[in-house]
């Protein structure tokens, strides 16, 4: 008997189907040899710190840095029942091989090992990698298993990217919440991301607009622009000169361009183009496209490749026709297969690029959720596109001269639209309108072709004018353009065919936003045109503050880049954590609050004193007493109905005293019983989930209650 364990139980269930594994047990489904059960996602994570050491409930800066010297991995509270199905299947006597089913990447792999090894299982281990959910691409994957140990070294950057996340996480965001009182969450690619942002707004609110002039000159059918000036002056000077002047050609220049289809997607460019033409978040084309992966409608989501291996060519040509088919938007426009503009076997790393599957044909569409079959459009569109011919045109650049100045413009031809016919009329039905003809220089009437003309040839001018502008700021992120940020680093020259050494990885960054947005970092703002991520003052003050080797884009890239030395066994993961572990050890013994800053970050709150839970700040707001550590919820609420039963209200300076001591000598409480009023001790006793309060009273002179 051989046990499969995927991922999630859809999957499990998909891939039961294709090996004959049909009866449903309890957490697994069994037949033909088989028995494939589930994970629920990560069944099991690395510890808290106070599993280390109770202590480490705290936050106290002394504590600081937590360095785990064993590191333990826990199964989650709610999945402890399918851990121990799993771990029964692993250890049955009759079980002789277990297949890692998980997601065929970084994460799916340490999904898998972490209850592989908190199993206690031995058995023989092979690996399912799979790039289709389709039933052949399933049958395909169980006749040529891997051995697990193929993948010791994704085990190893997984668990490394886990344990760095966690320490990074820990210890930064406890010192900075200490020292600036305030839970500030800290991590080593969500920093980094939100200094991005903020630079970009700096230079936003630090830009300042310089105006210049542009002479246009009308002539017969087209126009021409002179250089940019900066005097004003100068320009109206000109533009006189040029009114009472022969205007004539200097230069005619034709040349034949030819613009390349675009590559298919990875993740993180069909996220981009998802945000810029329908208005998604990457976090929800990740989840669009995942559900299509599982109904078997695309291939594997988490790519960072944009080209197909060589033993897909042959099967191409029949997959862009029923793609093509199932797409009405290209109604009327020839298809053309060019597989050797997508096949490049050096460019795939784990998964080839994101494509529709041969499933399409037999699909319907029309019952797809919206948000689904949108983003399957796209994917279409761009396979249509990637293997269409080339955009050809005709480019012809004229220089004419004025008044000893010289003026130009440029016309296009059109010879063959090629793959841009695709995507005008995809746009077009975005819009519900008719396909734009070639969109051309807006200046030429006639839609960008020029007239006739030859070198030396005088014209009439028909006007000049001066049209001032400004130079324009720098534009605010966007999803779009903040993922493409993300994938360089920040670097905006790095070259198309350049490692990518960036900032999380494609099947990463969707959450590392989605956290910044929700811990109220970032906030998505809508303007005329897109949603704008705009930082928020805390933002702004948590960048401001920050030491460099937390906030750097360019070194954590390289983290990233290290993180893939480990996967191909390049760089021992020892070498790594104690690169790590030593950068941790120097920001807490010489990191210190920034004169000005310690309360810097709003609201602000007085401290009324540390919370007994987990040592945080407690502090007063409108409805009671609340420790300002986001986890924790301790709170002593005043309208709490112990003390309205005694018709008294925790006070500032009561409740210091309780937080302080544990207990504090109160005066003047009602007796429901007798209708008096007497004097006892309070004293707090918090039970991990709720602040509970009881009397004690003095033995000698008693008390009613």
């Amino acid at each position: 008997m051989k046990l499969v364990i995927a991922e999630k139980p859809s999957v499990a269930q998909s891939l039961a189907t294709v090996i004959g594994a049909t009866v449903r047990k309890d957490g697994y489904l069994e037949g033909n040899g088989w028995r494939v059960s589930w994970c629920v996602g990560h069944l099991a994570g690395l510890a808290d710190a106070d599993v280390y050491n109770p202590d480490y409930a705290k936050w106290r800066y002394d504590d600081l840095p937590i360095l785990p010297e064993h590191w333990q991995m826990v199964v989650s509270k709610d999945k402890k029942k399918q851990f121990a199905v799993l771990k029964q299947l692993m250890n049955a006597p009759d079980v002789t091989e277990v297949v890692n089913a998980c997601d065929a990447g970084r994460e799916g792999e340490l999904i898998f090992r972490a209850v592989y090894e908190l199993a206690g299982c031995q058995k023989p281990m092979k690996r399912l990698w799979i790039s289709s959910m389709e039933d052949s691409a399933i049958r395909e994957g169980f006749e040529n298993l891997r051995p697990g140990a193929d993948y010791d070294g994704l085990r190893d950057a997984a668990l490394c990217r886990a344990k760095v996340d966690w320490l990074v996480g820990i210890n930064a965001t406890r010192l900075f919440s200490v020292l600036y009182h305030r839970t500030l969450n800290i991590g080593r690619v969500m920093s980094p991301t939100l200094a991005l942002i903020v630079q970009r707004e700096a230079e936003i609110d630090t830009f300042k607009p310089v105006p210049f002039y542009t002479i246009v000159l009308e002539l017969p059918e087209f126009s021409v622009s002179g250089e940019r000036m900066a005097d004003k002056d100068a320009a109206e000077q000109l533009k006189t000169a040029c009114q009472g002047a022969d205007v004539t050609v200097k230069k005619v220049e034709r040349k034949d361009k030819s613009e390349k289809p675009p590559a298919l997607y990875d993740l993180t460019t069909l996220q981009r183009d998802a945000n810029r033409l329908l208005g998604f978040t990457a976090q929800q084309t990740l989840d669009y496209l995942q559900n299509l992966y599982e109904k078997k409608l695309c291939t594997y989501p988490r790519t960072d490749s944009r080209y197909l291996t060589s033993d897909m060519a042959e099967g191409l040509p029949v997959l862009v026709n029923l793609v093509a088919n199932a797409m009405p938007f290209r109604k009327g426009i020839a298809i053309s297969c060019d597989a050797g503009a997508v096949i490049n076997d050096k460019k795939v790393t784990d998964h080839h690029a994101v494509i529709p599957t041969r499933n399409l044909q037999n699909a319907d569409l029309s019952g797809l959720p919206v948000g689904e079959r949108m983003i399957l459009e796209l994917v279409a569109l761009r396979l249509l596109c990637a293997v269409a011919e080339p955009h050809t045109y005709s480019e012809t650049a004229v220089t004419v001269e004025c008044a000893g100045a010289e003026f130009t413009t440029k016309g296009k031809t059109v010879k063959r639209p090629g793959w841009r016919a695709l995507d005008a009329a995809y746009r077009a039905a975005l819009k519900n309108a008719e396909p734009d003809k070639e969109t051309e220089d807006k200046a030429l009437p006639d839609g960008g072709r020029l007239p006739e003309l030859s070198e030396g040839q005088t014209l009439h001018l028909s006007g000049a004018t001066v049209k001032e502008g400004k130079t324009s700021p720098p534009k605010h992120f966007t999803e779009d353009t903040l993922l493409s940020a993300m994938e360089t680093a920040g670097k905006d020259d790095m070259p198309e065919d350049a490692e990518r050494q960036g900032l999380g990885t494609p099947a990463t960054r969707a959450g590392i936003l989605e956290k910044l947005v929700s811990t109220g970092f970032l906030e998505r703002k809508k303007s005329k045109k897109a949603v704008q991520l705009m930082p928020s003052k805390d933002a702004v003050s948590l960048i401001t503050v920050l030491p460099e080797q937390l906030q750097s884009p360019l070194l954590t890239a390289e983290w990233e880049h290290r993180l893939s030395e480990i996967e191909r066994g390049e760089l021992s993961p020892e070498d790594f954590m104690g690169g790590i572990c030593a950068m941790l050890r120097e920001l807490v013994r010489t990191y210190q609050v920034i004169k000005g800053t310690e309360y810097l970050f709003t609201p602000p709150r007085e401290v009324v004193g540390k919370c007994p839970r987990c040592g945080g700040d407690v502090a007063e707001l409108q409805k009671g007493f609340f420790c300002q550590t986001e986890s924790c919820k301790f709170a002593i609420w005043k309208n709490n109905k112990w003390w309205a039963a005694k018709k008294k209200q925790p006070t500032k300076a009561l409740v210091t005293a309780l937080l302080k001591d544990g207990r504090t000598r109160i005066t003047g409480c009602y007796s429901e019983k007798t209708g008096k009023t007497y004097d006892a001790t309070v004293v707090l006793e918090d039970d991990g989930r709720y602040a509970n309060f009881k009397l004690e009273f003095d033995r000698q002179k008693g008390g009613a209650k």
